[in-house]
């Protein structure tokens, strides 16, 4: 009779791990961009220090394992078959939406997730116990959900976010107003002070509010309860005389160990706050059959009242799923995609922008730069000069070589993400409330971000759309987690043979989304984004736009055959793939142009003469890819639109300009990349036989039309791909024209 249910369990055990691998790389985020963005210590140094943390906070996270006991739901009003069944339903989903998020490179938040599907689980089993028992109606389902902690725990996520947002923008621009820039050059006694402020902080509120989850709390409970503000005087004092001694007898940044300790502190807190989502419901399904195995009552007929009972959590189990989330944070390359999002929406300098405007992004920068204005003229000049003063950023004088080692922000602002979110997480911890660490994270550093100016002008509609994609984002993460939940635990319920067919739909999912993962990391690796700023001399240049032309006449050839070949067959879904693939293109050489700045910038004294030629490539790559592009659309739209084939004369025709243009592009792919560029004249004679077959083609069609065409739209399709085609040929001749004098004068 139990055979089923150990099944479950170790089928658990298994979700368990693959959570805590899929949660990990999503909320490493949390507690490594600030340590990370601003450069303060060597990432190896980062990641033992977050190692570190992370072991520490599993040991204290036994305290909040109750909420995925008896947080969302009243455990007496179901028996151990039911709980199973939410059990699973929560451990599948979980799994699925989280490793979504990490493919996109999207921080969300595992509580919320783990929240809502226990509540859409939970929901659905009540529902079907109510429909199957004609004396219950649908408001007995409150007797089911415990919907006042729900809503607690549901306000405090939500109130998380403003709180979060609001602190971090007040206690960073105080402390901007203090410091400026210039750290370093402030008295030692004030830096002693923040520093003895900061430490005091995160060792209140992340060591000691941290060992009340901890079966040993109760020893020393009698020495902090009742001396909070004892403790924290004594902790200023010795903190601040430590700080002193360590700035002024060693030299010691006392920044770098504030940002070292919150970082420790901070992956504590995300460890003890966030374990139980990843291992909270296995192990509340363990000791739900642990009961029901000794109880000797049907599964179906066994209440699960035993959850609403305290039950020490197993610290080796903690210390494994500890360790396992040690490993995932220092090979998880998803992880490092998380964090990037999150370090790019913050970084203080201009650079390449992941999100694209969208119309309320483009409202919030208009009502900001109008309340701007408005305090404007409500604060005295004096006073806005003063603040203005405090956020002069100073000229850092660093070789052109060195410039890629830039922070994304400086050691001011990651101290304060730190001990903000440290102190937020914290707080909730010890309250026993799910605060979201991914919301309190992220909000405080666009908080911080937006008080130290990193918005500008330039950026601000990028770096707020990004924020608003999140932020929907997390309320997606809701919707889909309670409904998603609700239909896997109705589909367990209808018949236990859907556990493993389940189980197989999320191997192959997450199999599937790595394999498109890895094929994205590989791609953005191929990609060089200008930005990078690295020193590059005119050999450097040569070599840049080599690349990027072989590059693009390669992948040029492959769509214009598709685009044929997909014409030909008159197949929609492979036209509209494409026309994906075409829009890719001309995106990334849109952002190649966007980084002309920071080429340009980078160029070292005896190469400047190059950015003339590096710009003009860069244009007619892009005329390049907008011809193709037109072709791909018009093509598109015409199959879209349910109009006639192209007639087999016109097919023809097509073919027969594919072949020559495929033929064309190989031969340019193939010079730049073994860089033979002395051949480059002979390609340029024999343009003209390919001009002169499609100038050919468009007299076949007009014989066509005075004789048998029927179709107008047939007729517009073939003279738009025609023309494209010559307009593709002239931009690409152009290019290798515009090269090869480049070429020479280098030569001279």
């Amino acid at each position: 009779m139990g055979d089923p249910y150990i099944l479950m369990l170790v089928a658990l055990a298994v979700l368990a791990i693959v959570d805590l691998v899929v949660g990990v790389s999503n909320d490493a985020v949390n507690f490594l961009n600030s340590a990370i963005g601003s450069k303060a210590i060597s990432v190896k140094k980062i990641m033992i220090i977050a190692s570190l943390g992370v072991f520490f906070g599993a040991i204290t996270s036994s305290g909040m394992m109750e909420v995925a006991r008896k947080g969302i739901f009243n455990p007496s009003m179901f028996m151990f078959q039911d709980i199973m069944f939410i059990f699973m339903a929560v451990m599948i989903t979980d799994i699925l939406l989280l490793d979504i998020f990490n493919s996109l490179g999207m921080p969300t938040s595992t509580t919320v997730s783990i929240v809502f599907e226990l509540l859409g689980a939970a929901v659905c089993i009540s529902l079907l116990k109510i429909s199957a028992n004609d004396a219950h109606s649908l408001g007995d389902i409150w007797n089911y959900i415990n919907h006042k902690k729900a809503i607690q725990i549901i306000n405090g996520i939500l109130l998380s976010v403003v709180v979060a947002f609001s602190v971090g923008a007040i206690v960073q621009f105080i402390s901007r107003l203090i410091y400026s820039f210039n750290f370093e050059k402030r008295a030692t006694y004030i830096n002693a002070l923040f520093g003895g402020f900061a430490i005091t902080a995160i060792t209140y509120f992340i060591i000691i509010k941290g060992l009340k989850g901890t079966p040993f709390y109760s020893n020393i409970k009698f020495l902090i309860e009742g001396n909070t503000v004892t403790i924290i005087a004594a902790s200023f004092v010795a903190w601040s005389l430590i700080s002193q001694l360590l700035i002024q007898a060693f030299k010691i940044n006392i920044l770098k160990l504030i940002i070292g300790v919150g970082t420790f502190s901070l992956a504590m807190a995300f460890s003890g706050n966030d374990l139980v989502n990843f291992v909270g419901v296995p192990i509340a399904a363990w000791n739900s059959y642990q009961a029901w195995e000794i109880s000797g009552v049907a599964a179906d007929s066994f209440s699960m009242g035993i959850l609403a009972k305290k039950v020490p959590s197993n610290v080796w189990l903690l210390l494994i799923a500890g360790a396992i989330m040690v490993v995932t944070l220092w090979t998880s390359s998803k992880a490092q995609n998380v964090i990037k999002t999150g370090i790019d929406l913050s970084r203080q300098g201009e650079g390449h922008e992941k999100f694209k405007p969208n119309p309320l992004s483009r409202i919030v920068v208009r009502a900001s730069m109008s309340i701007n204005k408005g305090i404007s003229y409500i604060v005295p000049k004096k006073t806005l000069v003063f603040i203005d003063s405090k956020f002069q950023k100073p000229v850092i004088d660093l070789p052109k070589s060195k410039t890629y080692e830039l922070p994304a922000f400086d050691l001011v602002r990651a101290a304060v993400n730190l001990i903000v979110a440290g102190i937020l997480i914290s707080i909730a911890t010890s309250m026993k409330l799910p605060l979201s660490t991914t919301y309190v994270t992220f909000m405080v550093a666009m908080g911080t971000s937006l008080a130290d100016r990193a918005w500008g002008r330039e950026s601000a509609v990028y770096r707020v759309a990004g924020v608003i994609n999140v932020i929907g984002g997390w309320f997606l993460t809701a919707i889909t987690a309670f409904l998603a939940a609700a239909i896997v635990a109705y589909l367990i319920s209808w018949d236990m043979v859907m556990i493993p067919i389940l189980l197989a739909v999320v191997a192959i999912l997450i199999g599937r989304n790595t394999l498109i993962h890895r094929n994205k990391s590989k791609e953005v690796k191929k990609q060089e984004y200008i930005e990078r700023a690295e020193l590059i001399t005119i050999n450097g240049v040569i070599e840049e736009s080599a690349d990027h032309i072989a590059e693009v006449a390669t992948r040029i050839n492959k769509l214009y055959t598709n685009v044929v070949n997909d014409l030909s067959n008159h197949d929609l879904n492979k036209l509209r793939k494409t026309d994906k693939h075409v829009g890719k293109l001309n995106d990334e050489i849109d952002g190649l142009k966007d980084g002309v700045f920071y080429f340009i910038k980078s160029l070292d004294e005896t190469s400047v003469q190059a950015s003339r030629f590096y710009i003009m490539v860069l244009g007619y790559l892009q005329d390049v890819a907008q011809s193709i592009s037109y072709i791909s659309r018009a093509s598109y739209k015409h199959v879209n639109n349910n109009h006639k084939n192209l007639k087999k004369g016109q097919l023809k025709d097509l073919k027969h300009i594919d072949e020559d243009l495929s033929d064309l592009l190989n031969r340019v792919s193939e010079i730049f990349e073994n860089r033979t560029f002395d051949n480059l004249n002979d390609i340029l004679i024999e343009k003209q036989e390919l001009f002169v077959k499609v100038s050919s083609s468009v007299e076949n069609q007009v014989a066509r039309i005075r004789t048998d065409e029927t179709s107008p739209k047939n007729t517009t399709l073939y003279f738009s791909v025609l023309l494209e085609t010559k307009d593709l040929v002239s931009a690409l001749m152009n290019l290798l024209q515009t090269y090869e004098e480049f070429h020479l004068t280098t030569k001279q």
